[in-house]
């Protein structure tokens, strides 16, 4: 009965936001609740929450702190000089700009956490697709699969949760997945470059100037960076961000290859002009260009202290927030300017985390979670022993995505992992296996950090899942073959 409850739960909950008859945080808070009364456990519900927020209340202050944080740099111009690369290379062209997308939240990711890459990642290429009016959950969808396939990285996460669950090396672990993970990451560039074509036979490929035509230069195009009380006036102040049309361009300088899908060289028409397309503004009075070299080194510090695990991880960015706010902007009044113009995303993610918890702390208190991996695992055929590690990457797959991370290794994995051993297969093929299916997880409603991904790009949740979870899934299944392909798993 928990079991059916448990996927009747999940499905509800899926079915509403996708469907727009709830909002998330309703979602997340109203169905649990509905759901552990159902299951005849109503009085105990006050318990499940308060668990289930102890349990992500690190994760909110991490992203609160996190998000003021990058934020800070953000407006100081710590990533302009990624961002103008990027620029310089995407132009004004939907295929490249997807294309840029894919690679530079695969780039971000190698510090392991995804509200960071997310929050790099949208403040670098939102200003190119709204100014070209391009789909957002094509930037969300392709930013949330590169940072799935790298948040494998030993430092991100599922690896090491993987080694401690089964008790081995996630050197073991890691190393060996490096092609099929490979694999996986060409096939999202792939994909993106299928998207990017897509778009740009719906926008059409369009100069400089065309793009600067069809998007006011009023539009706010990045929340905080540079906006805010204080923050000084001036030209694009109020947003932080615009497109700079730059001395060479002028009216009539190219023609849209609208419909047609167009040439690359159409893109670079205007070349001199396309170099001046800048996405964050390089005129914001926030700019702190003397201590670039400060922000950087704390910023490497930061990331090394926290892949090393000097301190917990929220202490960290506590730490780095205050003390890029007191140098950066001495002055009180500047920074309450700073905080108040990241405000609308801490509340929105720090929320949102807050009320996943009512969410997980119901599908585990109740044990709903555990009927459910148990059923799974007891539906394998027997025949499919000596398969464990196919096995276990298919079941990857939806546990990762309907489960926390937690869940499926410390819960899931180790009966998987005696199975396989009882039908010869290796531990460590298990494991291997058990990463393939992050692509998809990194778009479960049960991850805070999509909720920094499809906050600050401005896009509804249940957009982002419907277009999302195929191509994470087809993702996912590509690093499973390759494994397999490869003798790895």
């Amino acid at each position: 009965m928990l079991t059916i409850l448990g996927f009747a739960m999940i499905a509800t909950f899926l079915v509403l936001i996708m469907m727009k008859k709830m909002s998330p945080i309703a979602a997340l808070v109203l169905i649990p609740a509905l759901f552990c009364v159902f299951v005849g456990k109503g009085a105990e519900l006050g318990d499940y929450v308060i668990d289930g927020v102890s349990t992500l209340a690190p994760t909110a202050a991490m992203l609160m702190f996190a998000i003021v944080y990058f934020g800070v740099m953000i407006d100081v111009g710590l990533f302009d000089p990624i961002v103008r690369a990027i620029l310089k290379f995407c132009k004004a062209d939907p295929m490249r700009i997807v294309v840029g997308t894919a690679l530079l939240a695969a780039i971000v990711s190698l510090d392991g956490d995804g509200s960071t890459t997310f929050m790099i990642t949208v403040s670098a290429m939102y200003p190119l697709y709204k100014r070209l009016k391009m789909s957002l959950v094509v930037m969300t969808g392709v930013a949330a699969m590169a940072n799935g396939v790298m948040n494998t990285l030993p430092w991100g996460g599922p690896t090491a949760r993987a080694a401690t669950a089964l008790k081995v090396d996630a050197t073991d672990i890691f190393v060996p997945m490096i092609p099929a993970l490979a694999v996986g990451l060409l096939a999202v560039v792939a994909l993106s470059y299928v998207l990017g074509l897509r778009e740009r036979r719906r926008v059409g490929t369009l100069t400089l100037d065309e793009a600067l035509v069809r998007e006011p230069e009023s539009e706010t195009a990045l929340v905080g960076a540079g906006a805010g009380a204080g923050a000084g006036s001036g030209p694009g102040s109020a947003s932080g961000v615009r497109a700079g049309a730059g001395s060479r361009s002028g009216a009539g300088s190219g023609k849209a290859a609208a419909g047609s899908g167009g040439s690359e060289d159409a893109a670079a028409e205007d070349g001199g002009s396309d170099d001046d397309f800048q996405g964050l503004d390089p005129n914001r009075p926030t700019l702190r260009p003397k201590l670039y070299w400060f922000n950087a080194l704390l910023t490497v510090a930061l990331l090394t202290a926290m892949i090393t695990e000097l301190l917990p991880i929220p202490v960290l960015f506590l730490l780095g927030a205050a003390l890029a706010l007191t140098v950066n902007f001495p002055h009180i009044p500047d920074q309450k300017a700073r905080i108040a113009a990241h405000a609308d995303n801490v509340l929105n993610v720090s929320g949102m985390v807050f009320a996943a918890a009512v969410f997980t702390g119901v599908l585990t208190g109740t044990g709903m979670v555990d009927h459910m991996a148990n059923w799974l695992v007891d539906t394998i055929p027997d025949g499919m022993g000596p398969h464990m590690g196919l096995v276990t990457g298919l079941l990857s797959l939806p546990l990762t995505y309907f489960m926390s991370n937690d869940g499926f290794y410390f819960g899931v994995l180790p009966v998987l992992a005696e199975a396989g051993q009882a039908h010869g297969v290796s531990t460590l093929e298990i494991a291997r296996a058990s990463i393939v299916g992050q692509p998809l997880h990194m778009s479960s409603p049960l991850v805070p950090a999509v909720y920094v991904l499809v906050g600050m790009a401005k896009v509804e949740f249940g957009d982002h899942t419907r277009f999302v979870v195929k191509w994470a899934v087809l993702t996912s299944l590509v690093i499973l073959a390759a494994g397999i392909l490869f003798g790895i798993i």
